[in-house]
């Protein structure tokens, strides 16, 4: 019987020829990823008492993305404190400022395919977009992996999720992953992996397949995995990365627990709807709800093609004047090149506010929470209650196409009646 990727990621971080779902495994951690909120703000007293001694400094990476720019005294100690450390251990891969961790760990080449990646945060498993095995973990167990370089994992059973056929006009990787998460239910993939594939997925960009691999979780999985290709080899090349790339791919034999099977160009843009991310429906059956707040960005969808896909929908109009009108990068590599191609010209010109790249109001942290009766539209990955600020507003999440055309109208619709024929 054949492996699948997480299998052949854990076997070989494993030191195993092969390793079966349901076995648990020691594993070596290729990096460890710690960022601002949950990283040494909670983790340095205890890893201090337990001896203090990095396993090897150039694999663990430290981002501050959670609370920057810091909205309060609180917030600027929690980053004060993760700063010192950093400097303190010689840390060589510090970031703060550049935005949220997922995107900056892709931007710095620190992802690579056959990668085993552990961070502190579910959302980590952005990373499986790249063909790395990538997920979650809690400070406590960050602590062991800072000391050892180890920790122990059970090998999760696979769901392969397969879509073919070409996108319609105004339909994107978001509409696909909401899809797949309603299907499977917000615990239905719990403890196992998700694995995309299909004609569907081989034709999408990079930036749309983080997309994917970013959301696995909202179903409950441990990790969310894309088989590297050339747009992976070339996408790594561009950030510097010169060694050999590993190529893993599932056997044709592989064992996977369920496979689902996706017509792609039958599929129209999707909504969640609160207070679940499995709570999908077709946008054309939640049109018409007003809203009070729009919010492009976040590690999910504030990338390039995001702003872009913005921008070809709000070029010439404006904001309704009802609601506000956030738009917030993915990093500040993404910031630059948007400024550079005009985007944002764009963007502010229709009456949207850029906000620098961070984690902000997508956990309701900073720069645009929402009060109490308020309503958003959001790019970003989850819309449980008190999500994006009060515990009794309501987040709707959708595409960066259904964001900016619910800009326009004050109200969700479908972006396909706005979405322009020619690329910018």
């Amino acid at each position: 019987m054949g492996m699948t990727m997480s299998e052949k990621i854990l076997a070989k971080a494993s030191g195993q020829a092969s390793v079966k779902a349901g076995e648990i495994v020691t594993v070596k951690v290729d990096i460890a990823m710690m960022h601002d909120l949950l990283g040494p703000f909670l983790i340095d007293k205890g890893f201090r008492r337990l001896g203090g001694t990095l396993f090897d400094k150039e694999k663990v990476v430290v981002v501050s993305d959670h609370c920057t720019p810091p909205a309060t005294v609180h917030q600027a100690n929690i980053l004060k404190q993760t700063r010192d450390w950093a400097r303190e251990y010689d840390i060589p891969y510090y970031y703060e400022f550049e935005g949220p961790c997922h995107q900056v760990i892709v931007e710095h080449g620190h992802v690579r395919p056959g990668r085993l990646i552990l961070g502190t945060d579910s959302h980590t498993c952005m990373a499986g977009g790249l063909g790395a095995f990538a997920t979650g973990i809690g400070s406590t167990e960050m602590i062991g992996v800072l000391l050892t370089g180890e920790t122990w994992l059970k090998v999760p059973e696979t769901i392969r999720v397969v879509w073919d056929g070409k996108l319609p006009e105004g339909v994107s990787s978001k509409d696909i992953v909401l899809k797949t998460i309603k299907d499977i239910g917000h615990a239905g993939a719990t403890y196992q992996t998700l694995e995309f594939a299909g004609s569907t997925i081989n034709d999408l960009s990079i930036d749309d397949r983080l997309v994917l691999s970013n959301m696995a979780v909202e179903a409950g999985a441990k990790a969310g995995l894309i088989q590297p290709d050339e747009k992976v080899i070339e996408f790594l090349r561009s950030k510097g990365v010169t060694e050999e790339i590993d190529m893993i791919s599932s056997d044709s034999d592989a064992s996977f627990i369920r496979t689902l099977h996706y017509d792609a160009t039958q599929l129209e843009p999707q909504v969640a709807c609160p207070h679940n991310v499995d709570n999908v429906h077709p946008v054309s059956s939640v049109e018409g709800v007003k809203v009070d707040q729009v919010y492009l960005g976040s590690c999910t969808n504030g990338r390039l093609e995001d702003l872009r896909v913005a921008a070809s929908i709000l070029k010439g109009k404006k904001v309704s004047k009802h609601i506000r009108c956030l738009v917030v990068p993915a990093s500040q590599h993404i910031w630059m090149q948007a400024n550079k191609e005009g985007l944002l010209d764009i963007l502010t010109e229709a009456g949207c506010i850029v906000n620098m790249p961070s984690c902000g109001a997508c956990g309701g942290f900073t720069s645009g929470v929402i009060g109490e009766g308020e309503v958003v539209m959001s790019s970003s990955n989850r819309n449980f209650k008190g999500r994006m600020g009060s515990p009794k507003s309501e987040v709707y999440l959708g595409s960066p196409a259904t964001v900016a055309a619910t800009a326009i109208e004050g109200k969700i619709v479908d972006p396909r009646k706005y979405l322009l024929k020619e690329v910018l």
